[in-house]
C-alpha cells in the first residue's frame, strides 16, 4: 500500500566531506546512529513522510558526496529543490570555512525559493569543538539561513532540523510565496490530492459554479 500524502519536498543534504550528512540521513529515516558511515560516493537517498501544520508531507531526502570529485555528479541534483541542509562539522574548521561555496552553488542551482537550514553537526563532540555557536549563528544571520546545531549520534534536533525546514516551506506555499505550480519548486502534490481537486474543479463545473459557490 502506497503512502498517503498531501504534498512531496524535494530535500538536499549538503555540505563538505566528514561532516555527519549521511548520519543525519540514517538518523532522520531510522532513528538510529550509523555506526559504519563511510564518505558519500555520489548520491544516497531516503524519504519519510511526517506531520507539518495538519499536512502530510513526504520528505524526499537527497543526501550528496562531500569530496570534490563528486562536485560534477551531485550538481545535478541540486535544480528543483526545494529545501536543503547545509552541515558543517562544530569540531572541523576546515568544514565551516567552506560553507560559503557550498552557498553559492545551492542558490544557484536549486529552486529561487529554496528554503536552507544550516546545522552545526557532532554537537556532542564539545570538547573537540572548533566552531563557536555565536560565529555559526552570525554566519546564517548574514546570509538569511535558519540556523541550529544538531548531534546524529544522540539524534538530538536533527528530526527538528527537517522539520523546521518544511514547516518553513509550507508557510511560503499558504501565503502564495512559492508557487508549486511552477515545476522547479521542488514541491509536487500526490497523487490523490490531485485526483480531489480535478473531482472537486468537475462537479463546480457541472454545477455552474466556477466561484466560491455557497451550497
Amino acid at each position: 500500500m502506497s503512502e498517503s500524502y498531501d504534498y512531496l519536498f524535494k530535500f538536499l543534504i549538503i555540505g563538505s566531506a566528514g561532516a555527519g550528512k549521511s548520519c543525519i540521513l540514517h538518523n532522520f529515516i531510522e532513528n538510529k546512529f550509523k555506526e559504519d558511515s563511510s564518505h558519500t560516493i555520489g548520491v544516497e537517498f531516503g524519504s519519510r513522510v511526517v506531520s507539518v501544520g495538519g499536512k502530510s508531507i513526504k520528505l524526499q531526502v537527497w543526501d550528496t558526496a562531500g569530496q570534490e570529485r563528486f562536485r560534477s555528479v551531485t550538481r545535478s541534483y541540486y535544480r528543483g529543490a526545494a529545501g536543503a541542509l547545509l552541515v558543517y562539522d562544530v569540531t572541523s574548521r576546515e568544514s565551516f570555512n567552506s560553507l560559503s561555496n557550498w552557498l553559492t552553488d545551492t542558490r544557484n542551482l536549486a529552486s529561487p525559493n529554496i528554503i536552507i537550514i544550516l546545522v552545526g553537526n557532532k554537537k556532542d563532540l564539545e570538547e573537540t569543538r572548533e566552531v563557536t555557536f555565536l560565529e555559526a549563528s552570525n554566519f546564517a544571520q548574514e546570509n538569511d539561513l535558519i540556523f541550529l546545531e544538531t548531534s546524529a549520534k544522540t539524534g538530538e534536533s536533527v528530526e527538528e532540523s527537517f522539520l523546521k525546514c518544511a514547516k518553513t516551506i509550507l508557510a511560503k506555499i499558504e501565503t502564495g510565496e512559492i508557487d508549486i505550480q511552477n515545476t522547479s519548486s521542488g514541491i509536487q502534490f500526490s497523487d490523490s490530492v490531485i485526483r480531489n481537486n480535478f473531482e472537486n474543479r468537475q462537479k463546480a463545473s457541472s454545477s455552474g459554479c466556477t466561484g466560491n459557490c455557497r451550497p
